[in-house]
């Protein structure tokens, strides 16, 4: 299996565990947990995790020119990111916050074709309109479902947001991720995450009243910390260093698509025609965009 099967395997775990994740936090939030005050725990226990795993490993001296790059994607990778996607998911429905994720490969191949001077194929670019019909379509529908959601309108616009931030951290994490061990890399994106998280975060964290809280909701807390903070980042920075940031951020079309299939298991949901053909839409983006060409041997 050569290794570009095996990143594209890695981004395909990982886009089912955030696919999962929007389910499992918003049945935290905000009963017993707040947005901020979530972020804080997820920061502060990735944070904790890796620098303690990086104790038993041969770490890589980062360049001090390398601390501003790091920096600046721990803010849209980590604190920026999180934040706005939490408060976000707080005020919509998962279903709908999946689906405004989608719009992050094409923020990306905007950030490329500016900051890296990355153009894209023609076929990525059909890939990337294809995939969002089908996100639009996707959304659509689920926007008439009348799940619980305090402000649509809003919470969708912080996702989007969100998307932004994450296509953004793709994009300056690519200039450096190769140059280093993912846990010495990763350890000092959560360090900085954390430092930027921090006074949004203390605040809604002292609130918590963890005596009220339920086996369930800390089994789901502890799937959101350890597979949807660590097991995904480690996993997105080794494939981010074999694929091309557009390859990477295009995985997020699945996430509606691993959303819906959730629901479906957990009974709140059903399978029609409309959602049959969005997954085939999403898919064929996927494709598309991650496909490479005959004539490239670009990763």
């Amino acid at each position: 299996m050569n290794t570009r099967v095996l990143a594209l395997a890695a981004v395909s775990i990982v886009t089912i565990i955030y696919g999962v994740t929007f389910t499992v936090a918003k049945e935290v939030m905000p009963h017993y947990v707040k947005p901020f005050g979530f972020i804080f725990i997820r920061v502060s226990a990735a944070m904790l995790v890796f620098w303690i795993a990086s104790l038993f490993i041969k770490n890589d001296k980062i360049e001090k020119s390398d601390y501003k790059t790091i920096a600046m994607a721990a803010f849209f990778g980590i604190a920026f990111n999180m934040l706005t996607f939490f408060k976000g998911l707080n005020y919509t429905t998962p279903i709908n916050a999946s689906v405004m994720m989608v719009t992050s490969p094409i923020l990306v191949l905007i950030f490329s074709s500016i900051l890296m001077k990355e153009r894209p194929t023609l076929i990525k670019i059909i890939g990337v309109i294809i995939g969002l019909i089908g996100a639009v379509v996707l959304i659509v529908y689920s926007g008439k479902s009348g799940a619980n959601a305090k402000n649509m309108m809003l919470g969708n616009f912080l996702v989007f947001v969100n998307a932004a931030s994450y296509g953004m951290y793709l994009v300056v994490a690519k200039k450096i991720v190769a140059k280093y061990k993912p846990i010495t890399f990763i350890r000092w994106l959560y360090l900085f995450g954390f430092i930027f998280m921090f006074p949004f975060g203390i605040s809604e964290f002292t609130e918590i009243q963890w005596e009220i809280i339920p086996m369930s909701g800390y089994l789901r807390i502890g799937f959101v910390v350890i597979f949807a903070s660590c097991i995904t980042y480690l996993f997105n920075l080794w494939a981010l260093s074999k694929l091309k940031p557009t390859t990477v951020s295009v995985f997020i079309y699945l996430q509606p698509v691993v959303a819906s299939i959730y629901a479906l298991i957990v009974g709140s949901d059903t399978l029609d025609t409309i959602k049959i053909l969005a997954t085939v839409l999403i898919f064929i983006g996927v494709y598309l965009v991650s496909k490479q060409s005959p004539a490239s041997l670009s990763k």
